[in-house]
């Protein structure tokens, strides 16, 4: 099976240490949707201890918001797929 979650997080930066935080969520191949003059909305993907990493790495900046999805899971392949009868 493959397994997700999804995290939206919002950080408080100014714009000298911004480019810090962009390192840290280049590496985790995080992608920045927002940007103000004193902060971020960083979008990231991937396992739990992925997610936990990326935040453990934040710790010295100041996470205004967080928003996580939990896990969502497909499994692999084509067999025993369920059609619905859609009528």
């Amino acid at each position: 099976s493959v397994y997700r979650e999804l995290a939206l997080i919002k950080v408080k930066v100014s714009a000298d240490k911004r480019q810090g935080v962009l390192s840290i969520a280049d590496i985790f191949r995080a992608n920045i949707i927002d940007v103000s003059k004193s902060g971020l909305i960083i979008e990231l993907t991937g396992d739990q201890e992925k997610i936990d990493a990326f935040l453990n790495l934040l710790d010295g900046y100041e996470i205004l918001e967080l928003a996580r999805t939990g896990i969502a899971g497909l499994r692999r392949g084509t067999d025993d797929i369920v059609y619905p009868d859609v009528e």
